[in-house]
């Protein structure tokens, strides 16, 4: 609605999101284990993929193509830990099973 005044802020917690894009086969994995790390919930959605490199290592297996894009809002204080297991269940330190980010939410509505 243009010029329509927003609401107060529902919280005023600093809170960050962490995006993370995995292989779809750990999808759920990974959520359960950012719950487990204290995040209070998930939100994600399929997706498909594709980079520069299409085959990795020696080998030359194949990338998934298959995704899921998870989005964590988490306190700051919890953020870090969220996020390591994240990247440890999707074992995102091997080159071609996705990535995670952490962003500064400035404004929330809807989360108390």
């Amino acid at each position: 609605m243009p010029g329509a005044k927003l609401a107060p802020m529902a919280t005023t917690k600093k809170l960050h999101m962490i995006t993370a894009v995995v292989q779809a086969h750990v999808g759920t994995k990974v959520i359960n284990a950012a719950l487990k790390a204290g995040a209070k919930g998930a939100t994600y959605h399929h997706a498909l993929g594709t980079g520069v490199r299409q085959t990795l290592g020696e080998a030359g297996e194949d990338i998934e193509i298959d995704k899921r894009v998870i989005f964590i809002v988490t306190e700051t204080g919890k953020s870090d830990e969220v996020l390591r297991a994240v990247v440890e269940t999707a074992e995102l330190d091997k080159p071609g099973q996705g990535f995670a980010c952490v962003q500064e939410i400035i404004r929330a509505f809807g989360i108390t």
